[in-house]
Order: structure tokens, then C-alpha cells, then sequence
């Protein structure tokens, strides 16, 4: 698995969107999103797997946020809409080889992109 680097987060008001990138992802990885709060521990927010399915959210985000890929351009993406304050965290994708939600089973983490949500 090469170097994962995330993007495209920012503050953004409630009720607004934000899709993430995540480059480098490995076409036979699944890939994961995960998000960590000031004060708190790493959290899942969604897998994919490397053929784009099957897919699994965390309830906190069920209905709010989709992951898909790309896979012709190693890219992972979260669509992030109706944001509340709750979701702002450092968002961070990673691989695993198998899907998973637990955060040890998963490879190197990067260096994440801050998604803020005003209220």
C-alpha cells in the first residue's frame, strides 16, 4: 500500500457537505475512513471494499455520508452532507485486508484533513 494522502476538509456551516479525498489507494485494499475528536478516541465512519462493495457506516453517519472509490484513480472519497458540530474531527482514510471496523486491523495512518462544522 503506497502513501495515503487525505483532503478537502475545512469548516463548514451546519447542514453543508464536504467530500473528502483519500490518493493512493490500492486496488486490491479495502479502504476505510476513520475520524478522531479533540479529547477522544479514533472512530469508525465507513469501509469499502476493493471491489466498491459491500460498503458499512457507523450509525452516526448512516444516511449522511457515502464512501465510494475510484479505482482507475487510486482515490477513496467521503460524501459528508448535512453535517452537524458533532462530525467536526481529523479525518483519516486507511487500508485493511479485510473489512473491518476495528481501527488495529488497519495499516500506516496518515496525516488526516480537519473537518470543522460551525453551528
Amino acid at each position: 500500500q503506497a502513501q495515503l494522502i487525505e483532503s478537502g476538509g475545512g469548516l463548514v456551516q451546519a447542514g453543508g457537505s464536504l467530500r473528502l479525498s483519500c490518493v493512493g489507494a490500492s486496488n486490491t485494499y479495502n479502504m476505510g475512513w476513520f475520524r478522531r475528536a479533540p479529547g477522544k478516541e479514533r472512530e469508525f465512519v465507513a469501509v469499502i471494499a476493493w471491489s466498491g462493495s459491500p460498503t458499512v457506516y457507523a450509525d452516526s453517519v448512516k444516511g449522511r455520508f457515502t464512501i465510494s472509490r475510484d479505482n482507475a484513480k487510486s482515490t477513496v472519497y467521503l460524501q459528508m452532507n448535512d453535517l452537524k458540530p458533532e462530525d467536526t474531527a481529523v479525518y483519516y482514510c486507511n487500508a485493511v485486508l479485510s473489512v473491518s471496523e476495528n481501527p488495529e486491523n488497519y495499516l500506516s495512518w496518515g496525516q488526516g484533513t480537519q473537518v470543522t462544522v460551525a453551528s
